[in-house]
């Protein structure tokens, strides 16, 4: 797996960047050169995420990320799918010059890829692209051609399960844009859980807001957004996984008709 830094110099001091000191200029280095000791046990993060979640229930998504931040600092990460610009907007209004992770799987529209650089010209925030071990021309020698129609599980896992469980290994908290009214299987998301699966915190600032909060926020603050939310694409992935929904559920367009609405990452 190869990590690109998009970076932007931090006005922020105070704060350990895992990453060490920012540039101003494009690097490319693999990721097990830079990774720092993690700071907390898993006994500790389980009970800051227990104890956060009770206070935090009913908090608003400023609010919770600033706690984030208050706990973490720079040890807090926040994930993008490049489908908006809502959690990197609320993320550098917290704490600029964040890292937001990208998953690049090689797979994305070209709308998905035009957003992150986007985000990356227009917003204070330090945005970690991250690719797979293998490239897609790999993978297909690998594991035969089209590996997400004859397997979507192993492909999901080779090509965003795996990279971001790598990509994380620092940090102590991530922050994600998942919201209940996404689907059923997430509607019991809590604004801050522990993950047994990545050892460390997640937050969910947006949780319990509805698409209209979306909206509304999205149009207060003159956010740019992936142009295929306007032609369709309610929830948007890889581009062969991904297809206009049909019914009310947003999610039913991706990975239709293989019995499958999630990735794994957010497990």
């Amino acid at each position: 797996m190869t990590v690109d830094h998009l970076l932007r110099p931090s006005h922020l001091a105070g704060f350990a960047n895992p990453f060490g000191p920012r540039s101003d200029k494009l690097t490319s280095q693999p990721y097990s050169v830079r990774r720092p000791v993690r700071q907390r046990s898993t006994d500790k993060l389980e009970t800051i995420a227990r104890d956060a979640n009770m206070r935090l229930a009913h908090a608003s998504a400023q609010e919770i990320l600033a706690w984030g931040f208050e706990q973490f600092g720079y040890r807090m990460a926040v994930t993008s799918s490049m489908a908006d610009t809502v959690m990197v907007h609320l993320a550098e209004q917290v704490a600029p010059g964040i890292d937001v992770i990208f998953l690049d799987t090689g797979y994305h529209f070209a709308e998905t890829i035009g957003t992150r650089d986007a985000v990356e010209a227009m917003f204070d925030v330090h945005v970690v692209n991250v690719t797979p071990e293998q490239t897609v021309a790999q993978q297909d020698a690998a594991h035969g051609k089209d590996l997400f129609a004859t397997n979507p599980d192993l492909c999901c896992k080779l090509r965003k399960v795996e990279p971001l469980n790598r990509v994380l290994a620092p940090y102590d908290a991530w922050a994600t844009g998942v919201r209940r009214a996404d689907s059923r299987s997430r509607a019991r998301t809590q604004v801050v859980s522990y993950s047994p699966s990545k050892n460390m915190i997640r937050i969910a600032p947006i949780a319990g807001w509805s698409d209209q909060d979306v909206a509304d926020y999205i149009e207060r603050h003159g956010l740019i957004i992936n142009p295929l939310l306007e032609d369709g694409y309610p929830s948007v992935g890889c581009e062969p996984c991904t297809s206009r929904p049909v019914g009310d559920d947003p999610r039913s367009g991706r990975w239709a008709g293989l019995g499958k609405s999630e990735c794994g990452i957010q497990l």
